[in-house]
């Protein structure tokens, strides 16, 4: 099939010249409609169906930078070719700069015919290739919103799938004693730090990082109602300065974090003893530094207390951070650091 006929709509106050352009476009293929003023040329524009416009400069009444405003401020106007003098470069380039795609200067014989015709036909290909990059990037709007909308949900079920997991664990902690319910307690900690950062993603606009702040605050909440009793209360300090992470980022933080406030609330302070643990999660010198401190007596022995898987999972979740975990034990407590690179 062959390519539907461009409309050209051509403005000058110049009768003979305008017949001589119809004439001259038409026989290169083009529909020419012919305005003689500014005020005709719009109203032509109003009534639709043009593609590119050619205008003069010097028009009785509604003159060309006038009409080329007016045009430029129309809903999705069609590109505008300048036509001046010979002498009017500074008119040219004025054009341009208020928004014209392109300028012809006017010449004597078929010169200014062939140059009208290449100035329309790369101003319609720009105006054309505008109006593709327009529609893709309106189709990836679309597309990424549906995304979100998709990953928003699937953060909603993985949140409700796992608190379904942990209300069995608790359910069957409730049925052991000894160590195995202990255990499963922790599994269940363990659980709900991964639900709090699927539960944030599903609250998020941006599925993509986490604000840390507003993931580990209800973390540790949820942490101190747990672990503290009014026989042995517990107090968790959180400082956390304006971070966000990726997802599997923050889900790692939020492990580690689990495990060691978990860790200095059972086995810092005393059955009796009321005690604090200190959560920061600061950028220091380019990268982020993620304490956990404490004011117990420290380690003797240099190393944690617990099981062991707790210390398995703290080594593991920091080498997926590309961190080393340094336990800095003294009379005064124990301070648990990581150093996460700058992303």
């Amino acid at each position: 099939m062959s390519e539907p006929q461009r409309r050209i709509l051509y403005v000058d106050d110049d009768e003979g010249l305008r017949q001589l352009v119809r004439r001259s476009l038409q026989r290169r293929g083009y529909e020419v409609a012919l305005a003689a003023s500014g005020e005709e040329g719009l109203a032509l524009l109003e009534a639709g169906g043009i593609d590119v416009v050619a205008m003069d400069h010097f028009m009785p009444g509604l003159g060309g930078f006038a009409a080329l405003e007016r045009i430029c401020a129309m809903p999705d106007p069609p590109p505008v070719i300048y036509v001046t003098g010979s002498d009017e470069s500074r008119v040219a380039v004025s054009a341009l700069k208020a928004g014209a795609a392109d300028y012809v200067v006017k010449t004597v014989g078929d010169e200014f015919f062939d140059l009208l015709d290449t100035a329309m036909v790369q101003a319609l290909e720009k105006a054309e290739l505008r109006r593709r990059h327009a529609t893709t990037e309106a189709e990836l709007r679309t597309t990424n919103q549906r995304l979100e909308a998709l990953l928003h949900e699937v953060n909603h079920r993985v949140a409700n799938s796992l608190q379904l997991v942990s209300s069995l664990v608790r359910m069957q902690a409730s049925a052991v004693d000894g160590e195995a319910r202990a255990a499963l307690k922790d599994t269940g900690r363990r659980i709900e730090a991964i639900i709090q950062v699927h539960r944030r993603l599903y609250a998020s606009e941006d599925v993509q990082v986490v604000e840390m702040r507003d993931y580990l605050e209800p973390l540790v909440r949820e942490l101190e109602g747990t672990l503290s009793s009014a026989e042995s209360p517990r107090r968790i300090v959180l400082t956390v300065e304006g971070v966000k992470l990726p997802t599997d980022q923050a889900i790692s933080v939020g492990v580690v974090v689990n495990e060691l406030v978990t860790n200095a609330c059972k086995y810092a302070y005393k059955r009796g003893q009321a005690g604090e643990v200190r959560v920061g999660l600061i950028p220091q010198d380019g990268a982020l530094l993620l304490c956990v401190e404490d004011d117990g007596p420290g380690l003797a022995d240099g190393a944690a207390k617990g099981t062991g898987l707790g210390a398995r999972l703290i080594k593991a979740m920091a080498h997926s951070l590309k961190s080393d975990v340094t336990y800095d034990s003294s009379a005064s407590g124990v301070k648990v650091s990581l150093r996460l690179p700058a992303a």
